[in-house]
């Protein structure tokens, strides 16, 4: 059984473009990206999913750079890229990561895909499509689904928000068997993700704060620890709203 995170990226984007190649301690976003995920013990592939945009080759070549897979899809139709990426790379076990997560934390991620192989799940996920259900903040996001359940969405999703957004012929078809990964507490209104400057500016100060402290392998409980003692930070984009799904 062979699991892989597909990682989806491109340098287009409506609000920060060429935000994955933004620098964080010298480094581009994306390869940071990468190198959290080359922590997970329980990865066997990364797949870097762009688009055949000529703009992106820019990410084909950091993908080289890192050692790890790509795949060059369609730029609209994520779900198919999704398919044809997963597929070409011979997976069982999917794990959706989005390339604006440069905060993505691999012992998080390894607790949900462990948690997936644990039951009978058609999907497991720390965030989801029910906002009510998530506890952790917003840019730890982990979704983990079989090769089956994505070619059963690749086959039949036919409406465009289905497409753009991978999973959610999932949420709407296989409701009953989803389960969502929970943390006791609920953080579900701190934004991590990386969608805006103001989402910029923050997590600059927290790999500033954070990454030569510990040697770039730090995770949720230390930006907790490291946000709980300076609540300031907080506001720099508590005001960003995340993009609707529909």
């Amino acid at each position: 059984m062979k699991t892989g995170a597909v990682v989806q990226t491109r340098m287009g984007s409506t609000r920060l473009p060429g935000k994955v190649m933004m620098n964080l301690c010298g480094k581009p976003v994306i390869d940071h990206v990468i190198d959290r995920l080359k922590q997970s013990k329980l990865l066997d592939d990364i797949i870097i999913a762009t688009t055949t945009s000529e703009k992106d080759k820019v990410i084909v070549e950091q993908a080289k750079k890192n050692g790890v897979k790509w795949f060059c899809g369609s730029e609209e139709d994520v779900l198919s890229r999704y398919y044809y990426a997963a597929k070409e790379n011979n997976l069982d076990t999917v794990v959706r990561i989005t390339s604006d997560c440069p905060l993505i934390d691999p012992v998080l991620l390894d607790k949900v895909v462990e948690f997936y192989f644990s039951g009978n799940y058609t999907l497991v996920t720390n965030a989801g499509n029910d906002l009510t259900q998530r506890t952790y903040p917003r840019g730890l996001d982990v979704e983990v689904f079989s090769f089956k359940v994505l070619e059963d969405a690749f086959n039949n999703a036919d409406k465009s928000y289905q497409r753009e957004h991978v999973t959610p012929y999932m949420y709407e078809t296989y409701g009953q068997s989803v389960y969502y990964y929970k943390n006791n507490t609920d953080y579900s209104n701190l934004r991590w993700t990386l969608d805006t400057i103001e989402d910029f500016e923050l997590i600059a100060i927290i790999y500033d704060k954070l990454y030569d402290k510990y040697n770039g392998k730090f995770g949720f409980e230390e930006v907790l620890e490291f946000i709980k003692s300076n609540p300031e930070l907080c506001k720099i984009n508590a005001h960003v709203e995340q993009k609707k799904v529909m």
